[in-house]
C-alpha cells in the first residue's frame, strides 16, 4: 500500500512540475501569441496535447530519477 502513496505522489510532483514548465514556456497560449518549448503559432490542438503528454512523461522521468550521491 505504501508503493501506491509514494507512486501517486510522485506523479502529483511530476503534475505541478509539468504546471511550472508550461506556464513559464508559453505551452499553453492561444494561437497567434508568443510561444515558447517549439510551439508554433499554427500548432494543431491535437499536436499540443502530444507535445503536453511527452512533457508530462519527460517531467515524471526527472522527478523518479534516483539522486546520486558523491
Amino acid at each position: 500500500m505504501e508503493l501506491n502513496a509514494t507512486a501517486r505522489r510522485t506523479e502529483d510532483i511530476a503534475l505541478d512540475l509539468l504546471k511550472f514548465v508550461a506556464s513559464q514556456s508559453n505551452v499553453t497560449k492561444a494561437a497567434g501569441s508568443t510561444t515558447g518549448f517549439g510551439v508554433t503559432p499554427t500548432t494543431k490542438p491535437e499536436d499540443l496535447v502530444t507535445q503536453l503528454l511527452e512533457l508530462y512523461a519527460r517531467c515524471r522521468q526527472a522527478v523518479e530519477a534516483p539522486v546520486s550521491t558523491k
